[in-house]
């Protein structure tokens, strides 16, 4: 059965965002689900952005979010979930204006958890579910 339910899945990936830096897809389609791995803010052709700001390092890692979505053929309007991991609470204003710039109108359950650090010194790293009705059901 798990070799069954792995032909199902299909693995998402698009040049337009940063590749995995580890062993892990992009994205995984399933069952008319999307699921996306975290994004740091590593741009599409691989340099870092750790010592930009934090409104930097946000829009790159959404660029990267919605490349992958693309990709996918899917759009913001099909996000279900989101979680943002940043670092330092107050960097949260400045994240919602951004955010709200990306997704217009949509609004998705959204989480977003303050942690101590994230690898490379990153601030931000975001997560997400989409619905996505073109994958293998």
């Amino acid at each position: 059965m798990a070799g069954e339910d792995a032909m199902l899945m299909e693995r998402i990936h698009t040049c337009a965002a940063a590749a995995p830096g580890g062993h892990y897809a992009q994205a995984v389609g399933y069952q008319g689900m999307l699921f996306i791995s975290g994004q740091l803010p590593v741009r599409a052709d691989g340099s870092h952005s750790a010592d930009q700001s934090f409104d930097v390092q946000a829009s790159i890692a959404l660029d990267n979010l919605l490349a992958i979505l693309a990709q996918a053929n899917c759009q913001p309007g099909d996000l279900l979930k989101v979680t943002v991991y940043i670092v330092g609470i107050e960097h949260w204003p400045e994240l919602d204006k951004r955010y709200a710039r990306c997704l217009g109108e949509h609004r998705p359950a959204r989480a977003v958890v303050p942690v101590p650090a994230l690898h490379h010194g990153y601030l931000i790293e975001i997560d997400a579910i989409a619905r996505h009705p073109r994958s293998c059901s």
